[in-house]
């Protein structure tokens, strides 16, 4: 476990997951002819497929300082790596929608409204700004406060869509209460931490 652990690092790991989630919703779209239900389909397991690595990035600082195992170092040490492929992730989402919205266009209508496009569209900003400091000198451009600012608000931001996009439905679908499940616990174990760690500053950035 330890050496598998030690090869799937970094890179590896950002190239690892990005082809799977791509391999993945391709053969999801497949299995309705990249149709629009197909599509649909993708645009699921997108969401779905981010909200887990969102949370593992998200949690990472904050699960090596309360539980220091194999796991949680792993997890600490390539928490940049889980962000990026989370933005991997939202970025076959947000192809998805596209191809969604010039298939469908009377559907896509729909099921959007003028309030998801601006609170989507600052989702996608944050997305992208993080991303683009996610590397060594662009994280020294910017400096470490304003680099810290920007990946502790940020974060919390998504995660506040998260709880939105999956809550919203739960009236409709109970099912989908399942999926604040992991957002609350990433909270709450942030909250923890940050309580034993009178600054925060090391797990408030994570």
């Amino acid at each position: 476990m330890s050496q598998r652990q030690d090869w799937l690092e970094g890179w590896r790991l950002l190239a690892a997951l990005a082809l799977s989630l791509v391999v993945l919703s391709v053969w999801i779209a497949s299995m309705r002819q990249f149709e629009v239900e197909g599509v649909r389909m993708v645009i699921r397991f997108t969401a779905r497929s981010s909200l887990l690595l969102f949370c593992l990035a998200f949690s990472a600082a904050a699960l090596a300082r309360l539980w220091p195992n194999g796991w949680t170092r792993w997890q600490r040490r390539n928490r940049r790596y889980l962000g990026l492929s989370f933005a991997a992730s939202h970025a076959i989402h947000a192809a998805a929608i596209i191809l969604f919205a010039n298939l469908d266009p009377v559907d896509f209508a729909a099921a959007t409204s003028p309030v998801s496009y601006i609170f989507g569209g600052i989702g996608y900003a944050v997305i992208i700004a993080m991303s683009a400091t996610s590397f060594d000198r662009t994280a020294a451009l910017i400096g470490p406060r304003a680099w810290r600012t920007l990946h502790l608000a940020g974060g919390y931001y998504l995660w506040l869509q998260f709880m939105v996009s999956f809550g919203k439905r739960v009236p409709a679908m109970p099912l989908y209460a399942a999926f604040l499940i992991p957002l609350l616990i990433v909270m709450a174990l942030r909250m923890i931490a940050m309580a034993g760690h009178p600054r925060g500053k090391t797990v408030a950035a994570g």
